[in-house]
């Protein structure tokens, strides 16, 4: 069974430098993260992951100004496209691009997509405590929904007021685990992709297609309430937010491999817009796999998660 994995992770030395400095005490995952070579096909090939679609690790470029942002995507997307030309079969690549400049983004993504062969973008969080439902953001959701290809939106540190005041008082490694990993990232971009619909974003991109991590970012726990709190009749929507959460979200595993936290985003999303995801290296790619095959699926089922959604969504 082929598996296409979408929330890998890669840095860049120019990346490192910048907004990468963070992982220095970390690098057992640094290494593995500069690696888009024979180190990073072996350890797909030990893990079982066929097709691994590669993307700059958080924070990526979202909280720079937008001359180093624009200057830092184009390189990273350069550095990532030469690798996947070195191994067509193994890699394929989300671009970068500097939210920051809007329409220079637009039209990276568009090179990135046309030129370089990617398969969508990256996008960590808000950029700067601005979220996507911005008007300011337009040029690059109406890019992706003309080329066709997705945006993964992934975790980034709260903006800096929410931390300060919520994931304070603690020591530095209880707020940064609260604040991220542990709770606040997942957080926020749940509550990131509910303003992309209590906005009306997919009302007026109904074929934008966004992907999250993580079994959904507590999505799925919480859809029951979600058509309750923000009905129609006060929200003006033209689907409840059920209805967008299934027509123009995905989910991925990255990272979470639960029977519990699956069974509830399988039940309240369907198998359609489940896509596999191992996070690495950050999360074990063999311990991701196992729990694919051993998840209790007919053989339809699995094979959709393992690949079919991924391309049937991003054409690889």
């Amino acid at each position: 069974m082929r598996t296409i994995a979408l929330e890998e992770h890669y840095v860049t030395p120019e990346y490192m430098a910048s907004e990468g400095r963070w992982l220095e005490p970390y690098q057992q995952v640094v290494r593995p993260l500069l690696d888009l070579g024979a180190g990073r096909i072996a350890a797909m090939d030990a893990g079982g992951v066929d097709l691994a679609v590669l993307s700059l690790t958080a924070p990526g470029v979202e909280q720079l100004a937008s001359e180093e942002a624009i200057t830092l995507a184009r390189s990273g997307n350069d550095t990532l496209a030469a690798a996947v030309r070195a191994n067509p079969t193994r890699l394929a690549g989300f671009a970068t691009i500097a939210t920051a400049a809007p329409a220079q983004a637009a039209d990276e993504l568009s090179r990135a997509v046309g030129e370089l062969g990617f398969a969508g973008a990256i996008i960590n969080g808000h950029s700067r405590g601005r979220y996507l439902d911005d008007p300011y953001f337009r040029p690059i959701l109406e890019r992706a929904v003309s080329l066709s290809v997705p945006i993964y939106l992934h975790p980034t540190p709260p903006p800096t007021a929410v931390t300060e005041a919520i994931y304070g008082g603690f020591s530095a490694d209880i707020s940064f685990s609260l604040s991220t990993t542990g709770w606040g990232w997942h957080i926020d971009t749940a509550l990131h992709v509910l303003r992309l619909i209590v906005s009306g974003v997919f009302d007026r991109y109904p074929t934008l297609q966004v992907i999250v991590g993580h079994m959904g970012e507590t999505l799925p726990f919480m859809l029951p309430r979600f058509d309750v709190a923000f009905a129609q009749r006060m929200s003006r929507l033209e689907l409840p937010v059920s209805g967008y959460l299934r027509r123009n979200i995905s989910y991925t595993f990255s990272g979470f491999n639960e029977r519990p936290t699956f069974d509830i985003l399988l039940a309240q999303m369907g198998v359609d817009r489940i896509m596999f995801s191992t996070d690495y290296p950050y999360g074990s790619m063999a311990t991701a796999t196992e729990f694919l095959a051993g998840l209790p699926l007919d053989e339809a089922s699995r094979e959709s998660i393992a690949f079919g959604n991924a391309e049937k969504l991003m054409k690889l």
